[in-house]
């Protein structure tokens, strides 16, 4: 939820153009990281469960390529963006491993 919160502090500074558009997309994408993971953890069953971490790793790298488009388009700055984009990747690869151990099962 971290992670939420700051990307909706980062795109505040996106143009009010974009603000259907760019900053809907990556704030849709970071919502959807902790929610699908709370979502998940209400199943009743691991097989139903498995599918919540992948679409949360799915919407960590939606949430990098956002950021790095914003700084491309000249909305952030790099710096600014790599304040996203490196906890996106880090809660990525915790998501990548915890879902091989659940095909592991």
């Amino acid at each position: 939820m971290d992670l939420a919160v700051g990307v909706y502090r980062f795109s505040r500074a996106f143009p009010k153009e974009e603000q259907y558009v760019l900053t809907g997309q990556i704030r849709r994408a970071a919502n959807a990281m902790p929610l699908n993971i709370a979502e998940g953890a209400g199943c009743r069953t691991d097989q139903e469960f498995a599918q919540f971490p992948g679409f949360a790793f799915r919407s960590c790298h939606e949430v990098c390529t956002a950021a790095e488009l914003a700084a491309r388009l000249g909305y952030t700055n790099m710096e600014a963006a790599q304040g996203v984009i490196e906890p996106a990747e880090e809660l990525a690869n915790m998501l990548f491993v915890f879902m091989r151990k659940l095909d592991g099962k």
